[in-house]
């Protein structure tokens, strides 16, 4: 009997051991699936924060895209005929409104000019603004592709600097096909080339337009006025 009664003193201690490491070992477990979880919830927030940070952007360059399309489709037929050549298209500044050689204006006070007064769609200052900062800054890290979408809407809507649109917006669709400021770049140079005389660039665009982009806001706009640009530059061009 005292055998007995000491084997079951001995045998105690080790069952009540390995239940301790039992329940160790189900809460290290636990531990570690929470691990898990924490971990795969963390990247989840990472990758939703960058998708939330993408369409940000996207939405800001569409309102962007947007403000600058407004196009005046019907004032352009009206104030540039069709025969006007690219040989008489020059860029005269009648009067210099940078006036750089008296204010020394640093890169970022000229951007800051040229943004703000295309906002308040003061064109020709924000276009010889635009394209004082490319004369001395060529090379500049904010020449990218809204600047230079800028810039060529600036220098059509002036009315005086084809030349200036033409030099921007070709640079933005040939570096940047993937922007979204591609399309509207594409439109503007169209626009472009149609007040400058060449009706199959424009219509060569159209065409494009109507097959590739009929759900883009860009054939929308210009859509509304297509058929009475056809009939009008049609006339002419046969």
């Amino acid at each position: 009997m005292k055998k007995e009664i000491i084997w079951i003193l001995i045998f105690i201690p080790l069952l009540n051991s390995c239940d301790i490491l039992e329940r160790i070992e189900e809460k290290t477990a636990r531990v570690n699936r929470y691990e898990k979880v924490a971990l795969h919830l963390s990247k989840k927030n990472r990758e939703q924060e960058l998708v939330i940070n993408k369409l940000r952007y996207d939405i800001q360059k569409l309102k962007s895209e947007k403000n600058y399309l407004s196009i005046k489709l019907e004032e352009a037929e009206g104030k540039k005929e069709s025969s006007r050549k690219i040989a008489s298209i020059k860029s005269i500044v009648e009067t210099d409104l940078v006036k750089d050689d008296v204010y020394h204006w640093k890169p970022e006070q000229i951007l800051a000019v040229a943004r703000s007064e295309f906002e308040k769609k003061n064109f020709e200052k924000s276009a010889q603004f635009f394209q004082t900062f490319l004369q001395k800054y060529p090379n500049h890290k904010s020449v990218n592709d809204e600047f230079l979408f800028q810039a060529g809407v600036a220098s059509y809507e002036s009315g005086k600097h084809y030349d200036w649109t033409l030099t921007n917006l070709e640079r933005l669709v040939k570096n940047y096909p993937t922007s979204p400021y591609y399309r509207g770049g594409r439109l503007w140079l169209a626009l472009t080339k149609l007040n400058m005389g060449d009706q199959e660039a424009f219509f060569g665009t159209v065409e494009e337009f109507r097959k590739k982009y009929r759900n883009t806001n860009e054939w929308k706009v210009l859509s509304q006025h297509y058929e009475k640009i056809v009939q009008k530059y049609k006339r002419g061009h046969n």
